[in-house]
């Protein structure tokens, strides 16, 4: 039986999804290889760039979806990967929920000095979303801009905006992207400040702490090369700062940043859509 609905995860498009065990052992064979090769570690002109095994499992299904001889995995499959996504995210949401609940204490007793650490994701929206609307975006705009798009957001856009909304496609396309880039660049980032920027071992540390375990540890990795005296309390300060990030990340995002992304975006939107229609009357006159 065909998917009724691309973006659509009906409760018969997932039973027919679940029984596809063609899908299932390639994407298990997948998972087996990534984890064979395992994280390495590689050295580029004294830039440590970790690959993690969650961006060569991307690469793998890729591979199989693309690459003509493995018939079995073609547009269908893909389309019942949409459905089974909304089941395989009950077990995030499960885990987000128990870390959140067994330390709100901590949160309590840091303070409101701990919302400080959420600032800076603050700056995909200022930053972000103008220049996502210059180019061309609407609506999935406000997925794509309005946190990192990391495991924790996941959770709440689909909720908020459903699975076959544009917001939840614009998240979606740079959680993908940042599956792929966002370990090595985040390695090469912290090498290059942690020499340029002479702040403390332990503040570089908890930055590395952003709300997601690859980029996290790709970052600790690179930031412990440069400080290898302090390894073990660089992955200290970095761990509690990741899930502080975790924790928070999601109640700022829900109370924060998404309304100030749709009200930007209701104030951005007429302006760059009237740059580019002008833009674009100007090229045709030409």
């Amino acid at each position: 039986m065909p998917i009724k609905n691309k973006y659509n995860s009906g409760m018969e498009d997932l039973t027919e999804a679940c029984k596809d065990y063609k899908l299932h052992l390639t994407i298990f064979l997948c998972v087996i290889i990534s984890e064979y090769i395992g994280v390495i570690a590689l050295e580029i002109a004294g830039v440590n760039i970790v690959l993690m095994p969650l961006l060569y499992a991307l690469v793998l299904a890729i591979a199989f979806y693309i690459t003509k001889p493995f018939e079995w995995i073609e547009k269908t499959q893909s389309e019942e990967s949409s459905a089974i996504m909304m089941l395989l995210v009950g077990p995030l949401l499960v885990k987000l929920a128990i870390a959140s609940g067994q330390n709100l204490t901590i949160i309590f007793d840091v303070g409101a000095a701990i919302l400080l650490e959420q600032v800076g994701n603050f700056g995909t929206i200022l930053i972000g979303l103008p220049i996502a609307l210059l180019l061309g975006f609407k609506r999935e705009a406000i997925g794509m801009t309005s946190s990192i798009c990391r495991e924790p957001q996941m959770a709440v856009v689909m909720d908020k905006y459903g699975f076959t909304s544009p917001e939840t496609r614009g998240f979606f396309t740079v959680f993908l992207i940042g599956t792929v880039l966002g370990t090595p660049f985040i390695s090469i980032m912290t090498s290059i400040l942690a020499y340029l920027i002479p702040l403390h071992p332990f503040a570089y540390g908890m930055a590395c702490g952003i709300g997601s375990a690859s980029m996290n540890a790709a970052a600790v990795a690179s930031l412990s090369a440069v400080y290898p005296q302090f390894a073990t309390q660089l992955e200290a300060f970095s761990g509690m700062a990741n899930l502080i990030a975790m924790v928070t990340g999601m109640y700022v995002y829900i109370f924060a940043a998404i309304p100030l992304t749709e009200k930007l975006y209701d104030i951005l939107e007429p302006i760059a859509d009237r740059i580019i229609t002008g833009k674009n009357n100007t090229e045709e006159e030409i």
